[in-house]
């Protein structure tokens, strides 16, 4: 299963734990293929610095594993489908990496499930729903 993780997911599970940090887990066990881009990275560590004020050495202690884990996704075309621009750089790795889901707490990006064929869900039906998670 490939799997998009939008930044919000990962924050909340490095911040607060609880069910997204499962899913972090099992991406970095590989109970499935994690897939990243640059965008998604940089929004994911710019937020860590400049809302939670993370120094740059705990921000590269939580997520490089996570990064070493994932396959990185460089989209060459760009999507406007949605009115935020974050919103559209998960849906850019999601249609780029050939998806079968992304996991999110984005109200506008659940609305939109599913996405030219790629399934959008919150973490517990992630976890309820996948086979061997």
């Amino acid at each position: 299963m490939r799997v998009v993780l939008d930044t919000n997911v990962i924050i909340s599970a490095l911040l607060f734990g609880g069910k997204p940090l499962e899913v972090l887990k099992l991406a970095e066990a590989g109970a499935f293929i994690m897939l990243t881009s640059p965008p998604l990275r940089r929004e994911t560590e710019r937020i860590l610095a400049e809302r939670f004020l993370w120094e740059n050495r705990v921000i590269t202690l939580a997520c490089g594993p996570l990064w070493d884990a994932a396959v990185v996704i460089e989209p060459a075309f760009s999507l406007t489908d949605c009115p935020d621009p974050d919103d559209n750089r998960v849906l850019e790795c999601a249609v780029a990496g050939i998806a079968d889901c992304i996991v999110t707490g984005d109200k506008v990006l659940l609305r939109m499930h599913p996405f030219q064929g790629i399934a959008i869900m919150r973490v517990e039906s992630l976890l309820l729903s996948a086979p061997g998670l």
